[in-house]
């Protein structure tokens, strides 16, 4: 396995109560007594980065001997089927044109003794495994069924900071954002004191998250919101997050916790002919709710508006730009490398003058058309609210956007429909995020 360096490091487990228990780590040593439920736990101190196989030994009445352990850096990504999407499919998709090597083959060429995965099995993780039989290097079967966008982002990771990595996964296809949040957390929660909330809470919380508190571990990455999408919501999702995130630092007892996630990809859910009535907006109205999370702070979120194919449907194939993309915000953010840019341009404000409409943008660095054609997917509106095509060009970190017949601009709308792949990007080849300058 891997230890999370530079923090306090909690080992717990259960013995007899009232029996001793040592534990010997790192040239450390760190006693206890069990207590009269039979849990102990004994923290650590801080430790320093090591690829170097090192042993912890825990006895007490018994002695349990753990090998093979290195001290790097802890993730633990959930989600739904994009998160859970394994190292397996990933062998399978079209071969993107990129030089170098290639990322389908990954499977074929991963064996980093460096990078360790441990797989949450929901039947058995509320069970002790004394020997952690869980954990294994990043290679064969086991990185085969494997999250392959916690992977890629346990690669970028290692090739920058030069330190192991280990990627703990739980996540389940299919899963709303309910499962994942306690009943507790929910019933603490002003915004849903005291309602019924549908979709089981704690069903996953309780097997799936609870049982790896406190494991020492630097932050999360969260991948998942289709299933909510399909039901349309957008301000109860936001505020479900916002409980999400706060519940899961509350029980790692870490406020300050990074949590990284990804904004959904183009996908034609208006084509669903179930009880909620989806249209082409839903799905911006939803990352708008998404994006709106930001304001928690130590957060993060990446956009995927360039990576959908018919090919993959709601399941992108470009799970090696996700992992990446997400690592990008780890390594500015968390890690504070310098000079790394882990955003793409994101609309900052409107002026209007005359017939143009002038969009300013954040962002890191300067504006492109992805494919050096005009810029797609503005669309305009003047007073009567009706929104047109329109023109748009880059003037530095400017869009400029007009169209025939709307004389006096009152709105501009970017990447606003559910199949939107638009061109405008930065020099560091990440994505505008859509926005509506009209939000209520």
């Amino acid at each position: 396995m891997v230890l999370q360096r530079e923090k306090p490091v909690p080992i717990w487990g259960t013995a007899a109560p009232g029996e001793a228990v040592t534990v010997q780590f790192a040239g450390q040593r760190a006693s206890t007594k069990a207590d009269a439920a039979g849990k102990w736990q004994v923290l650590l101190k801080p430790l320093k980065a090591s690829a170097t196989p090192a042993e912890l030994v825990i006895s007490g009445s018994n002695t349990i001997r753990l090998r093979n352990i290195l001290v790097g850096e802890v993730w633990v990504c959930s989600g739904q089927s994009n998160m859970e999407y394994t190292m397996r499919k990933n062998s399978k998709v079209t071969r993107p044109d990129v030089p170098g090597p290639n990322p389908v083959d990954e499977l074929n060429v991963a064996h980093n003794p460096a990078i360790r995965i441990f797989l949450v099995n929901r039947k058995t993780l509320p069970k002790p495994d004394t020997l952690h039989h869980d954990w294994a290097i990043a290679q064969d079967s086991a990185l085969r069924s494997f999250s392959a966008a916690a992977y890629f982002f346990a690669k970028e990771l290692n090739q920058r900071l030069d330190v192991p990595v280990g990627m703990v996964a739980t996540s389940v296809p299919g899963s709303r954002i309910e499962p994942w949040i306690s009943g507790e957390a929910f019933a603490k929660d002003p915004a849903f004191a005291g309602k019924k909330v549908d979709g089981d809470p704690g069903k996953f919380w309780e097997t799936m998250v609870r049982p790896l508190a406190p494991l020492a571990v630097r932050g999360f990455l969260w991948y998942q919101g289709e299933s909510n999408c399909f039901l349309a919501e957008t301000t109860t999702y936001n505020q479900k997050m916002r409980t999400l995130i706060g519940s899961w630092r509350a029980a790692w007892d870490d406020a300050n916790l990074p949590f990284y996630y990804v904004s959904l990809a183009p996908f034609k859910y208006s084509d669903t002919h179930d009880k909620v009535v989806l249209t082409r907006e839903t799905l911006p109205l939803f990352r708008e709710a998404q994006a709106a999370v930001l304001q928690e702070p130590h957060t993060g979120m990446i956009e995927t508006t360039d990576l959908a194919t018919a090919e993959g449907g709601i399941h992108p194939g470009f799970k090696w730009e996700i992992g990446r993309r997400l690592a990008l915000l780890a390594l500015a953010d968390t890690y504070k490398m310098p000079g790394v840019v882990a955003e793409g341009p994101v609309f900052r404000s409107l002026k209007v003058k005359g017939n143009v409409a002038a969009v300013s943008f954040a962002s890191a660095t300067p504006l492109v058309s992805k494919d050096g054609q005009a810029l797609t997917n503005f669309v305009i509106a003047g007073p009567d609210g009706v929104f047109v095509p329109a023109q748009a060009r880059i003037e530095g970190q400017q869009v400029l956007v007009s169209a025939p017949g709307v004389a006096h601009p009152t709105a501009v709308r970017f990447g606003w429909d559910e199949v939107a792949q638009p061109n405008l990007f930065s020099t560091a080849g990440l994505p505008a995020r859509p926005f509506r300058t009209d939000r209520p």
